[in-house]
């Protein structure tokens, strides 16, 4: 695949604090959170997704949601993203300055029902309940919804591609302004990626604008490309590949955001990232979670003298 144009342009969110951070073994502190992200956002990472508006007890490490979006809210040039699992979520993250929100609505009913206690017919009808609110109360607010196990579950197993389409089509029904597929359990494969999104693409249009895939089975990069090859433009990734799923047994962490800047870039796309400074970032995750196991070729190998931004 070669780059030539403004289409070539690549949006990548990074989304270390929330999914990162959410399956870390420690807590980072608030002051170190928000300058890690003001971090991310010098080196170019125009959006990045800031927390969760969970409950306490479920997700400690989200506590500090609110006052991190609060803190943030003006940071220039850059769109937050916070999850959250229902309306009343969406109003608290809302009001403390999000613009833009993520239902996660898994395919698989076994791990819907671990995730968010709801079945997904359920959780496609609270994204119903969260776009009439925000028509009505917020229309500034973003909503978009994630088909989470839309690639395989480890509790169900494969999921057929006509029960991802119906969600995906559940989803848009219910208002949601844009889509991601998402692979919570890192099982799939760049074949599957491509027969996916061209599958969604068909159902529900550009309505689906991203992809956020884990590296479980260590092909978290070659899927990526394989959606850029099939038209996707915006990925999630986690610096230092940190993530992963309370309610997902066996899934390992996301994509590493250097090294896909670094395939992204070396491709020819554009991203906007500056990929030596991103890596210095890692510096203020180190110190904030020194316990935690940081991955990524590119920092270990360091940036190579033959990379040049396109």
């Amino acid at each position: 695949m070669t780059a030539s144009s403004s289409a070539d342009e690549v949006l990548v969110r990074e989304v270390g604090p929330r999914d990162g951070l959410q399956m870390a073994r420690g807590t980072m502190a608030t002051d170190l959170k928000i300058r890690w992200i003001k971090a991310l956002a010098h080196a170019g990472v125009r959006s990045i997704e800031v927390g969760s508006f969970v409950p306490l007890k479920l997700i400690p490490q989200m506590a500090d949601t609110g006052e991190v979006v609060a803190a943030l809210r003006d940071l220039p040039g850059v769109a937050l993203t916070a999850l959250v699992p229902n309306l009343k979520g969406a109003q608290r993250a809302h009001a403390a300055g999000a613009r833009r929100v993520i239902v996660p609505v898994s395919v698989s009913e076994s791990h819907s029902r671990a995730n968010t206690n709801k079945g997904t017919d359920e959780a496609i009808a609270e994204v119903g309940r969260i776009t009439a609110w925000s028509r009505a109360e917020a229309p500034d607010l973003h909503v978009e919804a994630g088909c989470a196990t839309a690639f395989g579950c480890s509790i169900e197993g494969v999921m057929p591609q006509d029960r991802v389409l119906r969600v995906a089509e559940g989803l848009v029904a219910a208002g949601a302004d844009s889509l991601v597929l998402a692979d919570t359990v890192g099982y799939g494969n760049p074949a599957q990626v491509k027969r996916l999104v061209a599958a969604a693409r068909s159902a529900v249009g550009d309505r689906l604008e991203a992809l956020h895939l884990h590296d479980t089975m260590g092909l978290g990069l070659a899927n990526a490309y394989a959606g850029l090859e099939s038209g996707i433009r915006q990925f999630d990734a986690s610096l230092a590949g940190l993530g992963g799923c309370p309610y997902a047994p066996g899934a390992s962490g996301n994509i590493v955001t250097e090294d896909l800047v670094f395939l992204l870039e070396s491709a020819g796309f554009s991203t906007g990232i500056d990929l030596a400074a991103l890596v210095a970032a890692r510096d203020l995750l180190r110190e904030g979670l020194p316990d935690e196991l940081l991955q990524g070729q590119v920092a270990r190998a360091g940036v190579p003298r033959t990379y040049h931004t396109a």
